[in-house]
Order: C-alpha cells, then structure tokens, then sequence
C-alpha cells in the first residue's frame, strides 16, 4: 500500500518511465493531475498504454478532497500521475507532507521537467536564478512581482524562466455572481506574446529600464515536442513572431558566456 508520485514528462504518453510505467499498470487507481500542465496527448492514449482508467484529478480534488486519494492510499497502490515532474509544484509537496503525517507510504518517480528542458536552448542551468509566474491580468488585481524577480536576476546576471498562466476548469464570473449551477470558462494558455506584453506594461508605468522593447528574450513553445519552437531576439521582435500552440514559456537571459551567445544564434 502506497502512494506513488509519477512524473510522466512533458510530452505524451511515451514519456513516461519505465518504473513509472510499471508502478501505474500495478496501482488499483490511476489519478492524472490536470490543471497546472498540458500533454500533447488525450486521456484515451495514457490509458491504452497503461491497460487502465485515468482519472482526471482537477484542482478542488486535489486541494480540497486529498483525503480521498488518501484513504485509497493507505489500502491500495494509489498512482497520482503528475505531467513533467511530481516535485515541481508545491500542491505535489503538500500531497506527500499530507500522506507521510498519515503514516501512509510515498514514492516519487521523477521524469524531464520544464525547469531542465529549457537548456535545450543552450543557455547553463547553473545560472539562471529564481523562476517567476506570469499570471493573466484581472480587474484590480496588479500583479508586478515577475517583473521583479526578472530585475533582481538581472542584477546578478541570472537568466529569469518565466512560467505563462494556465486557466483550466475556472468557474464563469456570471455563475460566481449568481450564485447559479457552475459554469466554466473556456481553457485559456498565456502565450509568449501576451508574456512580454505584461513586462512592457509594467516597464511603462515603472520605467526602470529593466524590460523595455530592447531587451534581449527568448520564447519557448512546447519543449521537448517535435514541433518544438524557440525563437530569441528582442521583446519587440517577440510580440510580433507566432509561436502556435500551448504551452509557452519565456525566457530573460542574464549576462551570456560567450558559449551562450553561439548558441543563442540558432534561435535567432
């Protein structure tokens, strides 16, 4: 009896590990987490592979009723599949505080992450500093902290990864209001552009010169994908390029070695 923690990478049902792979066609249930990220895959291609159901575990199930999976776990090998990898995400960290203070068994199964993929673009991991959120704009909700953890890298001469929001299953403003049966609101993915639209809006109203329309970027699309996209010139020159489909991400780089910048130039 345990709960597993999977990570299944970034990709598609192949991605995933072959211990992985055995822990889940092994488990009595098989829960995917479904809101924080997005696989070039359905539902329908995981669960050829892995001989059984998948349920799709949103985020009031996993934030508000864990005791379930919980209680499943402290009976039964219990796989809660997670895209990338399990510990990237604080929720995952909470999942497995929660099932260790229970007494139950956890074991994580790492796979590829966002956060180490990126140095496909060839800059170092070594050095890029700390990861910030880009979070789609609301009414009187300005949020400014990513523009400030891309100023503070700068600083040290780190390379800033920016995370673009996801909106999954988000209740309607109308049926929050009303009070009426819940109603969800089309899927929505941050791209590139709207990222780099949200630094240049807070540079204008801040004007530190820390994001301006010069400033040097690199804009990332579904990494690790055989349509993989990464383009890198300057913010201006982003807002005008199509980076296609979910998920995107953006990157700030620091002060380049001269390594970086040869690799840069592939991207350009």
């Amino acid at each position: 009896m345990a709960l597993y923690l999977i990570g299944i990478g970034l990709i598609d049902e192949k991605d995933i590990t072959l211990r992985g792979l055995e822990l889940v066609k092994k488990a009595s249930k098989a829960y995917l987490e479904s809101y924080t990220s997005l696989l070039q895959c359905s539902k329908d291609d995981l669960e050829k592979l892995y001989g059984k159901e998948v349920i799709l575990a949103d985020r009031d199930l996993v934030e508000k009723e864990a005791d379930k999976i919980l209680d499943e776990a402290a009976s039964s090998d219990v796989a809660f599949l997670v895209i990338g990898d399990p510990m990237s995400a604080t929720t995952h960290l909470d999942l497995q505080t929660r099932a260790i203070e229970r007494g139950v068994v956890v074991e994580v199964v790492h796979n590829a992450s966002v956060m180490t993929a990126v140095g496909v673009v060839g800059l170092e991991l070594y050095k890029f500093g700390k990861t910030t959120s880009i979070v789609f704009p609301q009414e009187g909700w300005d949020v400014q902290s990513h523009y400030d953890v891309v100023k503070e890298n700068l600083a040290r001469g780190l390379h800033t990864l920016c995370l673009l929001d996801i909106k999954v299953k988000e209740p309607s403003k109308d049926s929050l209001k009303k009070g009426a049966d819940q109603q969800f609101e089309a899927a929505r993915f941050m791209t590139v552009n709207q990222a780099v639209e949200s630094l240049l809006s807070i540079e204008k109203k801040r004007g530190e010169e820390v994001f301006t329309d010069e400033t040097l970027c690199i804009g990332c699309a579904r990494i690790g994908a055989s349509d993989m996209r990464v383009k890198s010139g300057t913010a201006k020159e982003l807002l005008e390029m199509d980076f296609g489909g979910p998920l995107h991400s953006l990157i700030v780089p620091g002060k380049l070695h001269f390594m970086e910048e040869e690799a840069l130039k592939r991207w350009k």
